[in-house]
């Protein structure tokens, strides 16, 4: 059965030093399966990527994970996701991962949330795709960040209209219903041939 929409999710492979991250990951997984969902994330076993893989895929969702090779075995892959493909780099994972994607969420994460929640904001920037972009600020624990992104804006570095391609919330069903109708809405073009 073909999934009612593609959710491309970033998120950390730790799972954090709150319950409350763990129990947003779990609310997110469950809430893409409840909706007739396909979660698209990196393919790990571990911290919130793990659990968000499980919520999806107990709620009746599919999981398509991506995962470079070499880190089959460091992340310890998630074998059971409804499709598992083992890429050669990181930037065939992120290619494919925003190809098969209807819509971006960054969840709390490390670095590597970071770098690919950047990426997909750069790639619609540049008029790469017109995909919704998600910002879930759990707990606040993008706060700083987004302090930083608005000095940015007021030192002339970036504009509002680049700040207004993302959607910012803290609650997790009203975000995910948002980017999954502006999904709906926006003209699915990913131009990998300039990424």
């Amino acid at each position: 059965m073909t999934p009612a929409f593609s959710l491309c999710v970033y998120c950390g492979s730790r799972p954090g030093n709150s319950p409350v991250f763990e129990a947003v990951a779990t609310e997110v997984g469950r809430w893409i399966g409840e909706h007739d969902g396909q979660l698209v994330y990196g393919g790990g076993n571990n911290g919130l990527m793990g659990l968000l893989a499980d919520a999806t895929l107990a709620a009746g969702g599919r999981v398509v994970g991506v995962i470079p090779a070499a880190l089959v075995e460091r992340e310890f892959a998630k074998r059971d996701c409804t499709e598992l493909h083992v890429v050669e780099n990181m930037h065939q994972r992120k290619s494919l991962m925003a190809e098969r994607a209807d819509a971006f969420l960054a969840l709390p994460g490390g670095i590597g949330t970071f770098e690919e929640f950047f990426e997909a904001w750069t790639w619609r920037q540049l008029g790469y795709h017109a995909k919704p972009i998600g910002l879930l600020d759990t707990g606040g624990y993008y706060a700083a960040m987004l302090a930083f992104l608005r000095k940015s804006v007021s030192h002339g570095f970036m504009s509002e209209w680049q700040m207004g391609l993302i959607t910012i919330g803290a609650d997790a069903p009203s975000l995910l219903e948002k980017l999954v109708t502006d999904a709906g809405d926006a003209p699915q073009r990913m131009e990998t041939s300039k990424i």
